[in-house]
């Protein structure tokens, strides 16, 4: 890995901090470390990170609050959640406002570099697609715009606020309009990674798209849903101006 990538550990035991930042500098990053989630945040914030590692359960103020205010902000920094929680809807949870993958405590250190070699090996893709899609300006789909390398959507000269994946979401839907996606797919394309029995995250964000594209969510324009099979995004010439 490039030395210039810096990972925040924000962790309140210090044991763990110490051992996952030993492994991180062994694969070449450079480490910055938080114990409590004010300064963590702080940091988040303030500074350019190319992974941050959250744990759940912090003092002063919790991983999820701090992931949201992350995710509020306009720059996109990938994160990978640490819980000590089983529970299925803390990891739902996670993902649905944010994280990009989560792993539960206790974990092996093998399995935690996988998961940030994983992180960072799409980062590393999305560089490469975005450098491709700079050769693609504006993706105009009826009174919908969609401005790549801007990372802009402007929907009847009207500027829409999207997260990340929401848009990376709209991009996919955008540059393949008549393609049948199923939850699975989108999992995988835009996530990065399989998560077995959480797809109804993808319906969930599909939902928050919807919410900001469409006149009527109800009554879907752009995104269709095909009940069984999985969702299709309108042809341009099926699309009403």
């Amino acid at each position: 890995m490039p030395e210039t990538d810096e990972i925040l550990v924000l962790e309140d035991d210090r044991k763990i901090v110490d051992l996952l930042s030993i492994h991180l500098k062994d694969l070449g990053f450079i480490v910055d470390k938080a114990y409590t989630g004010s300064c963590g945040l702080e940091k988040a914030l303030s500074k350019s990170y190319s992974l941050i590692v959250l744990d759940l359960m912090l003092p002063e103020i919790d991983g999820l609050e701090i992931c949201k205010r992350i995710r509020a902000e306009k720059k996109y920094t990938p994160i990978l959640m640490l819980t000590a929680r089983s529970d299925e809807i803390d990891k739902v949870l996670g993902l649905e406002i944010g994280a990009d993958d989560y792993i539960t405590k206790p974990f092996g250190i093998r399995e935690f570099i996988a998961r940030v070699k994983v992180i960072m090996r799409r980062i590393d893709l999305e560089k490469e697609k975005n450098k491709q899609a700079e050769n693609e300006g504006v993706i105009e789909v009826g009174p919908l715009s969609i401005d790549v390398d801007r990372h802009r959507v402007v929907l009847e000269g009207r500027a829409i606020d999207l997260t990340a994946k929401e848009f990376d979401l709209l991009v996919l839907f955008a540059r393949h309009p008549g393609r049948i996606y199923n939850r699975e797919t989108l999992l995988e394309r835009i996530w990065g990674y399989t998560y077995d029995g959480y797809e109804h995250t993808v319906n969930s964000h599909i939902n928050r798209l919807r919410n900001k594209i469409e006149k009527d969510p109800t009554n879907p324009v752009f995104i269709k849903t095909l009940w069984g099979v999985g969702y299709r995004f309108q042809i341009p010439e099926e699309i009403k101006q």
